[in-house]
């Protein structure tokens, strides 16, 4: 049973990646920061069918980013993790059997994801990397969710970003943190049903366009037969 709603929870992870995608775009506008973040900053306590951005910015002068492995906790599972394609790389999802069962709709949860390892690719000097990875279900147990990250480079160094905050002067090395806020879990589905809609209204604005079109092109076909009927008639009136 659990393992058979796990798969159900994935699923439908499919749909939330395509229609967020366009999130990355909006990203890739602002400068990278020092230290590894994840974006947005903030979502709905138990919001489901959502989208997380984990920024990977190489700080190295010389040496290329070449792994990064993020952590999930487990304490409060990340459920229906799936992972989207990054050209280049390799990802790696590693579940972990939980301490304390989740129950949702679909079932009882026992395993949910407790690190992504991303291999395979590389981030130069002055770049970064976005890796979206959708989610089916955040918990609604917590106010943040932190995500210890190590970030490997060509050279033998590990950049460890595990960090917490303690509410004071920012860590030396961070970990990236999404705030759980209480607000309207369903809000994260939104972005997915507009996508959707706007595409429905957009394909029946077309419809309607080529209908009209059809229908256009038939009345002056229709006039254009009259006016050559009329001027048949009109000739022979004048012969005879």
């Amino acid at each position: 049973m659990s393992v058979m709603s796990a798969s159900r929870l994935t699923a439908r992870r499919a749909g939330a990646v395509t229609a967020l995608a366009a999130a990355t775009v909006l990203l890739a506008a602002g400068a990278a920061s020092a230290h590894v973040t994840v974006h947005p900053e903030s979502y709905a306590k138990g919001a489901t069918d959502g989208v997380l951005t984990f920024r990977v910015p190489n700080e190295e002068d010389t040496a290329s980013t070449t792994k990064v492995q993020v952590f999930l906790p487990t304490d409060h599972p990340v459920l229906g993790v799936l992972v989207h394609p990054q050209d280049g790389w390799t990802a790696k999802v590693t579940t972990t059997k939980l301490k304390t069962p989740v129950k949702t709709d679909d079932g009882t949860i026992t395993e949910a994801a407790s690190e992504i390892t991303f291999t395979g690719g590389k981030i130069g000097a002055g770049q970064y990397e976005d890796f979206n990875v959708a989610f089916g279900q955040l918990p609604d147990d917590t106010g943040q969710l932190v995500f210890k990250t190590l970030q490997s480079y060509s050279d033998g160094k590990v950049a460890r970003w595990i960090e917490e905050p303690t509410g004071g002067d920012e860590p030396e090395n961070p970990a990236p943190v999404l705030k759980l806020t209480a607000g309207d879990a369903s809000a994260a589905s939104a972005p997915a049903k507009t996508a959707t809609a706007t595409a429905a209204r957009a394909a029946d604005a077309s419809d309607s366009t080529a209908r009209g079109l059809g229908i256009a092109g038939l009345v002056v076909g229709v006039l254009g037969l009259a006016a050559a009927a009329f001027a048949i008639v009109r000739s022979r009136a004048a012969r005879s």
